[in-house]
């Protein structure tokens, strides 16, 4: 009998976890028995992708810069990078605004749905947090993200998956330091990481191994833990807006893979599969980096010099559907409770806010909600109704969270794949490779 592939396995898992945890929903204990049984399975799972995520960076961009011989390739690749994410997260964010003014989603919602849903989020303590966050991000000085970039512990920095751009600077600082020692020096330093990038994709290959088990513990997880139904009906609207501008976004993807690098959109999407459905479960693209390195260069055939840059600034700069996601809580958020700044003006506030609090932002769940902090602060939103306006949207933030990294993960492979074919290294027959490929060397 023929295995089934990843993503079918996945999916199965998916299906049987929202099964599952709808079926213990209904039961007094249900919710504490997936608590405390069956979610510390995903958590454990998560934990196994987020260990290997910076040994992972470190190994695969150090390999990359080193084999490119030439620097100027380095900067090439560097430019078109940043360039082509800045254009499809202003993509992201315009749909996501005309969507938002065309339908209207913030019309619908009554005074009593906003009482009750103040009353039963304003104060809580997450949503507290994310105000207290995104008002200390708001003080720092212009250039304070440069600052951050630059660490002053490399050690400390790899401790640490939230400063994945630290990670990234100082692996670039040492690639290119190697470059310029020359091939001979740089040799038993380049054979190392070499090494160890070679072992931390088997061990990527091994975790994979338990994803449909731990996506089945991961979302009964996230179904036993949702919120009020009621409410969530009533957000419908909203949510219907959010998720209709993130298949837009997928679409825009499939047609710049189509038209530049003449792949079937579909195989694309078949081939990123199991990374899409691990951002979903997870709601990390942090998380789920190493799995999409992997289905990039092996099933898709970008060549590691370009993913190894790509990717892991992707995680960290590209947030194509937590934008789009911005655009459309804050006019939602000014619908309901400020239609006096529906402005054009803050409208363009929005789109450039939105672009520059994407870069640096945490590749982890819950950025979002800070972020759109920034957006409304930005655009001079009454900080007296911060609060409620988190509120509105806090209820149905997590499934949406989910939604939006599957777009973020998705954006990240389509640029690697437009800057290597712009530069010639998108390879037609990739060869994946499965975790017992060298057991008959061992056993």
């Amino acid at each position: 009998m023929k295995k089934l592939e990843l993503h079918w396995q996945i999916m199965i898992g998916m299906f049987f976890g929202i099964l599952f945890g709808f079926g213990m929903a209904q039961l007094t204990w249900g919710k504490d028995f997936i608590m405390d049984w069956i979610g510390p399975f995903g958590q454990i799972f998560v934990n196994l992708l987020k260990l290997i995520a910076v040994p992972l960076i470190l190994a695969s961009l150090i390999k990359g810069i080193s084999d490119l011989k030439d620097i100027s390739k380095f900067r090439n690749i560097g430019f078109r990078t940043i360039g082509i994410y800045m254009f499809t997260t202003v993509i992201a964010i315009t749909i996501g605004l005309v969507l938002v003014n065309v339908i209207e989603p913030g019309e619908g919602i009554s005074e009593d749905t906003i009482t009750k849903l103040s009353n039963t989020y304003a104060n809580d303590s997450s949503i507290q947090g994310k105000i207290s966050e995104a008002t200390n991000q708001k003080e720092r000085g212009p250039l304070q993200f440069l600052v951050d970039m630059v660490p002053s512990n490399a050690i400390a920095a790899m401790s640490n998956n939230k400063l994945m751009l630290q990670v990234i600077f100082f692996t670039i600082f040492m690639g290119i330091s190697m470059l310029l020692v020359g091939e001979k020096r740089s040799k038993p330093l380049k054979d190392f990481f070499d090494s160890l990038n070679d072992v931390i994709l088997k061990m990527v290959d091994l975790i994979m191994l338990a994803a449909p088990f731990a996506v089945f513990a991961l979302l009964s997880q996230v179904v036993v833990t949702a919120d009020d139904p009621e409410i969530l009906q009533k957000l419908l609207s909203y949510s219907g807006v959010v998720i209709l501008g993130l298949l837009l976004m997928i679409t825009f993807y499939c047609s710049l893979v189509y038209l530049y690098t003449k792949k079937n959109p579909i195989w694309f999407l078949k081939q990123m599969s199991p990374a899409q459905l691990l951002a979903f479960s997870t709601s990390s693209s942090a998380a789920t980096l190493p799995v999409t390195m992997e289905r990039v260069e092996e099933h898709i055939g970008v060549d590691k010099e370009v993913s190894s840059f790509v990717l892991p600034v992707g995680a960290t700069i590209n947030m194509d559907g937590t934008s789009l996601y911005q655009a459309v809580a804050a006019v939602f958020i000014m619908q309901v409770l400020w239609p006096e700044g529906l402005t054009f003006g803050n409208q363009l506030s929005i789109v450039v806010t939105a672009l520059l609090a994407s870069i640096g932002s945490a590749a982890v769940p819950g950025a979002g909600m800070v972020m759109l902090v920034i957006v409304l602060e930005a655009i001079g939103f009454p900080a007296d109704l911060y609060p409620v306006a988190l509120a509105l949207i806090f209820a149905v933030d997590r499934p949406l969270d989910m939604c939006r990294t599957v777009v973020n993960v998705t954006g990240d492979a389509t640029v690697s794949m437009i800057v290597a074919k712009s530069v010639g290294k998108l390879h037609k027959n990739p060869k994946a490779k499965n975790w017992d490929d060298n057991y008959d060397e061992v056993k």
